[in-house]
């Protein structure tokens, strides 16, 4: 027991020394790497603040995070070139870090390439739909080319475990059924991941579009690989499936001008005029801020019995601004033929000359 006790002593005397030369000497080579990258960033956003160009503080800010933890890796790498002990655990651990921080950096710059891109297609302007468009086509690519980062980094962190390997190439060899029900599995993922594809392709929406699907209206808030969030007029969030927009029929407002025509129908009496309706709703349409100048049509598309359908039609620049214009001139025509002519109202006669001929029908019973 006592020559044991003393073989491990002398075992550690060795080692410790060697340990603590390692830990000093990668800890000195963190630090001058932190050092060296606040150094350069700080520099670097000090030039950024001089240009007036937003770019430049998007690339920065995505790079900070990556380049800070890829510069203390190759701190690590150059200190173990000079301890074997530290080479040894690196060697360990570099099939799972570098593989990651070399997607970490990758995936920064293709957010920041997007993100300077995006910058000169300003959704904000009244004619946006080439900026919308470009802005679709950025974040289908960002996000389709992110997965692809990550899937390969993924895989590569994987054929770093050894056992992992070996099931991997034992599974490539026998493939067969084994290889049927993996594709069978990840069907449904691979078609979503090639409907991403096509949407970025064919364009059948795009970022601010407004559409009506599923029987609700409203606005594309986000494009993902796999689903659609489309944002309903009351605030709610409506996820749709990706392949739904390119396999199922939906009504896109926006596809390619925002500007649209709006209708307001009136019921009235089949002997009321409509020449003083006309007038008053070209007043009224006119002095409306909504109404964008374009069109302007008071017609009647339809005649019964009992009443007669005037059909009111005018334009607007865009979709809520013809919903909020339509609703104006709803209550504005209203309100005038309440208080100028109530009797152009369609009345149920049918059903009063029935009352009529059934009183004197009980009248001129025994």
């Amino acid at each position: 027991m006592p020559d044991a006790i003393t073989a491990l002593f002398e075992d550690n005397s060795e080692l410790l020394p060697q340990l603590m030369q390692a830990l000093t000497i990668a800890s000195a080579a963190i630090v001058l790497a932190l050092v060296v990258h606040w150094l350069v960033f700080r520099g670097l956003r000090r030039l950024a603040k001089v240009s007036d160009s937003k770019a430049d503080d998007i690339v920065l800010r995505r790079l900070a995070r990556p380049t800070r933890y890829a510069l203390l890796a190759l701190a690590v790498v150059l200190a173990a070139r000079e301890l074997p002990m530290l080479e040894a655990v690196w060697q360990k651990v570099a099939g799972f870090v570098m593989p990651a921080l070399v997607g970490w950096v990758v995936i920064a710059i293709l957010n920041a390439l997007v993100e300077t891109m995006a910058l000169s297609a300003d959704v904000s302007v009244a004619d946006n739909l080439e900026a919308r468009r470009k802005r679709t086509k950025l974040a289908m690519f960002n996000r389709l080319a992110t997965f692809v980062v990550v899937f390969v980094t993924v895989g590569l962190m994987l054929l770093s475990i050894p056992g992992v390997r070996d099931v991997g190439l034992t599974l490539v060899a026998s493939a067969g059924l084994a290889g049927l029900a993996v594709g069978a599995a990840a069907q449904p993922a691979l078609r979503s991941l090639i409907a991403g594809v096509q949407m970025a392709a064919t364009e059948p929406i795009n970022i601010d579009d407004v559409v009506i699907i599923e029987g609700e209206w409203g606005w594309i808030e986000d494009i993902r690989t796999t689903y659609v969030v489309v944002k309903i007029w009351d605030e709610r969030r409506l996820i749709v499936p990706t392949t739904k927009f390119l396999e199922a029929p939906f009504q896109n407002w926006t596809k390619t001008t925002a500007q649209l025509l709006g209708t307001v129908f009136l019921y009235l009496d089949p002997t009321a005029k409509v020449g003083p309706i006309r007038e008053e709703f070209e007043r009224q349409v006119k002095a409306n801020a909504r109404w964008d100048g374009r069109v302007q049509v008071v017609q009647v598309t339809e005649t019964t019995r009992d009443a007669k359908e005037v059909r009111l039609l005018m334009s607007a620049k865009d979709s809520p601004t013809l919903f909020d214009l339509r609703c104006d001139i709803r209550e504005g025509i209203t309100d005038w033929i309440t208080e100028n002519c109530p009797e152009a109202f369609a009345k149920t006669r049918v059903l009063a000359q029935a009352d009529e001929g059934m009183r004197e029908a009980l009248l001129a019973r025994p």
